[in-house]
């Protein structure tokens, strides 16, 4: 089942508070290596060109299909490439690519009905088996991050990063034309990592949410700021307004059996324009049939419309 039932603003609270009242390590080193976090909690990254191995494409209907492997940060992570079959008159280098990042618990295979799809449209994709598979554990994660070393979650942005590049060295793929988009777990990483890539077109966040980190330590009582500065860094809320002008697109089901709808609402009103939210029916959390007419219009807006930072 795609998502995370505990990624939700009401169980950061409870992590907050345990953690506030229970136990702390303290660190003033927040970075080591290329990384670091912000004051207001931003997290900054070098990314290079990973080094990858691509297997031989095998025809897979509208498209080919090859499996990945590329270095990053302190793992290797397996990923699926997937090209859809070239228009007759396109261009070498005309193909838009798009980062997909499944939510938790879903393997990259399990992702390829929605990565088919995208092929039909003329979208090339890679997808990522993520760390602990998308999901994560904000508990650990606080601990490295209190004592400078890199915490798992930052690696999972890194991760995007880096398959992001991967299809940019693709002879196949604009890569002028780069989006991320994610389902659930998925949805939050990518919304982070098309923050931290201003050369992305946009991102498309698919039955997700943010956490509310601000509200949930306010209430808290929190005010190390070393904590806060973690817990903001984690939470894609944080990012929404480094994603303008490339735009922010949110599909969500009023029927999600994961993330409530109304959690998605109140992240989405926390964005800045541009900006849409796309409401369907399905009774599932994650992709649907349902949902394709608005992916179709919103990813050919991006590589055809939508604008890059200089």
């Amino acid at each position: 089942m795609l998502g995370q039932r505990k990624g939700t603003a009401v169980m950061l609270l409870v992590g907050v508070i345990a953690l506030f009242l229970g136990w702390h390590f303290f660190s003033d080193s927040t970075s080591a290596g290329p990384w670091t976090v912000s004051e207001k909690g931003i997290l900054e990254y070098k990314v290079s060109m990973p080094q990858y191995n691509l297997s031989p494409p095998e025809d897979d209907g509208n498209s080919t299909l090859s499996a990945v492997q590329f270095q990053s940060r302190d793992a290797k992570i397996a990923a699926l490439l997937r090209i859809p079959a070239p228009d007759a008159d396109a261009k070498k280098g005309s193909i838009p690519g798009i980062v997909l990042l499944p939510g938790a618990t879903v393997h990259k295979e399990q992702e390829q009905k929605l990565a088919r799809y995208l092929a039909d449209l003329g979208f090339a994709s890679i997808t990522l088996d993520q760390r602990n598979l998308g999901g994560i554990d904000a508990k650990a994660d606080l601990q490295m991050f209190l004592k400078g070393v890199e915490p798992t979650e930052h690696r999972m942005v890194y991760d995007a990063l880096a398959a992001g590049e991967v299809l940019r060295s693709r002879p196949e793929i604009d890569p002028t034309r780069i989006i991320y988009a994610g389902e659930s777990n998925g949805g939050r990483f990518a919304i982070m990592a098309c923050a931290l890539d201003g050369r992305a077109k946009g991102v498309l966040a698919i039955s997700t949410c943010g956490y509310g980190t601000d509200e949930a330590i306010a209430l808290a009582g929190v005010v190390d700021k070393n904590m806060v500065r973690f817990y903001r860094s984690i939470d894609p809320e944080t990012y929404l307004y480094k994603i303008a002008p490339r735009p922010l697109v949110m599909i969500h089901s009023r029927n999600d059996t994961i993330i409530p709808y109304q959690l998605a609402e109140q992240t989405y009103a926390r964005g800045v324009q541009p900006k849409r939210m796309h409401t369907v029916g399905c009774n599932v959390h994650g992709y649907c049939a349902q949902m394709n007419e608005a992916i179709e219009e919103e990813l050919k807006g991006m590589v055809f419309e939508s604008t890059t930072p200089p």
